[in-house]
């Protein structure tokens, strides 16, 4: 699978997310403390958009109804069982790219 380009890295601060498109697939893309973690941003709930949701530490809370996700798994904290696709993720320079 291609790796493409995202973001530049100083678009997206640490402890913040952002919704961003890979090859006409939607993600969420994560800065914490430096370290970049990509997963599918669309919540299986209600299809709310993780990247737009709360960070607290690597666990990102859904905006529309609160469901949580470590964005460094995809693995769910509340509900548990269930998991978002994640994607590798790699710095290039100045780029963030993901692999879709």
């Amino acid at each position: 699978m291609p790796f493409v380009r995202v973001a530049a890295v100083n678009e997206i601060k640490p402890g913040e997310g952002k919704v961003l498109d890979a090859s006409g697939r939607e993600i969420a893309l994560f800065n914490i403390d430096g370290n970049f973690h990509a997963i599918d941003n669309i919540c299986p709930h209600r299809g709310g958009p993780l990247g737009e949701g709360m960070l607290d530490g690597c666990v990102v809370a859904c905006p529309l109804h609160g469901w949580r996700f470590n964005v460094e798994t995809g693995s769910s904290v509340m509900p548990p069982g269930l998991k978002q696709m994640c994607f590798a993720v790699k710095i290039e320079g100045n780029d963030i790219l993901v692999e879709v």
